[in-house]
């Protein structure tokens, strides 16, 4: 009892871990950083995804009343030129709306603070930001339950095989339905609400999340198959949590949707 429930915990952070990892390296995820301004250290979050029918709104907390803030952006890969907007003071925070754009558009920008004399540009490179639909939450909350279950019933499996336990078998069940509802049933929804199309992913489209849950999904049935013809077989299921693990890996939302401005197309594989 105390040996399985070390395993738990053990699968329960390795898998949060995991989740945390994928989440914080994806090209949606804020640019956070801070800059030196006249003497003031500013902390700042730059949005780098937005959901939902209104404009992103751009906020930055200021330590001093007199600083200024101005945001350039652009239609990203457009040629466009620069459109230049000031940032408003609302408190103790600096705010500027970057213009609605279709789902997969996407629009560069910077930011530049100055007080007096001295300016400073947040981040070093042009912030990519990409609008997407907004997901109702109903069907977001169990994709995303579904999917970090995936993962860890998929954990857990393989420490099945590695320590010759005896649940190999439901575990690798409950993972194959855990990844075929969060990822080929309700991942496809999530997609069609927030780009418009219910998959991108082979042979459609280059989306890696959507290729990589085919993927992973595959190789999981196949062990699934094998294991249940055979116990002895168990060392594929070690493999298939191998390979989610690394899918996992991937930094989520690579070479997704990106609309593209010239011909009005949502295209893949573009990241």
């Amino acid at each position: 009892m105390i040996k399985s429930t070390l395993l738990w915990l053990f699968t329960i952070l390795f898998t949060a871990s995991i989740a945390v990892y994928q989440r914080t390296t994806g090209p949606t995820y804020p640019i956070k950083g801070t800059a030196e301004l006249s003497g003031h250290d500013i902390s700042y979050k730059l949005l780098r995804s937005h959901g939902g029918p209104g404009d992103a709104t751009i906020e930055i907390e200021t330590p001093a009343e007199n600083i200024r803030g101005t945001i350039h952006f652009w239609r990203y890969k457009s040629g466009d030129s620069a459109t230049t907007v000031a940032m408003k003071k609302h408190g103790n925070k600096l705010a500027g709306q970057l213009p609605h754009q279709p789902p997969a558009g996407k629009l560069a920008y910077e930011v530049f603070l100055s007080k007096a004399d001295d300016s400073v540009k947040l981040s070093q490179e042009p912030v990519i930001l990409r609008f997407k639909g907004a997901v109702p939450d109903y069907i977001l909350i169990p994709h995303i339950l579904l999917m970090f279950a995936a993962m860890l019933f998929s954990t857990r499996a393989g420490l099945e095989v590695v320590l010759k336990r005896k649940r190999t078998v439901l575990y690798t069940t409950v993972t194959v339905i855990t990844l075929f509802l969060g990822g080929l049933i309700l991942g496809p929804v999530v997609q069609n609400y927030a780009f418009g199309d219910y998959w991108t992913g082979w042979p459609f489209g280059q989306d890696m999340t959507d290729n990589k849950t085919l993927v992973s999904f595959l190789v999981w049935a196949f062990a699934l198959y094998k294991v249940k013809r055979n116990n002895h077989h168990r060392a594929w299921v070690f493999v298939a949590a191998v390979v989610l693990l690394a899918i996992y890996l991937i930094p989520h939302s690579m070479f997704g949707s990106e609309l593209n401005y010239e011909s009005g197309q949502v295209e893949t594989g573009k990241n």
